[in-house]
């Protein structure tokens, strides 16, 4: 099954759930921030991204710059902060199967649906 990972207030956001339904392919959709992945979640879309934690984060956003940025964290600290402050995951990420994408520009998104 694909599911977007998806925050409604964001434009690229809105651009990957209109590029998924328009392929007319059923798909799930995850409110991120509402329904926060867990850290094995998290750790698995990583995975499937085939990137590193800090990779996924968004690093302009007011609580990077404010509490992480100066700090030199582990992988499993860059996790725990993007679960604790969702706003910190880069989006959307679409999944499917084994495969992931960021769908920045949305078109990422049809290399695997």
């Amino acid at each position: 099954m694909i599911k977007i990972y998806h925050n409604p207030r964001c434009r690229k956001s809105r651009e990957g759930l209109q590029l998924l339904e328009n392929s007319g392919k059923e798909f799930e959709i995850v409110k991120y921030l509402e329904n926060i992945p867990t850290e094995n979640e998290l750790k698995e879309i990583i995975q499937k991204l085939n990137i590193a934690p800090i990779e996924l984060v968004r690093k302009t956003e007011k609580i990077w710059k404010e509490e992480y940025k100066a700090k030199k964290l582990t992988d499993n600290e860059i996790v725990k902060a993007m679960v604790d402050n969702p706003k910190l995951i880069e989006r959307p990420i679409v999944t499917h199967n084994n495969q992931a994408v960021i769908g920045r520009p949305a078109e990422n998104i049809t290399a695997i649906i």
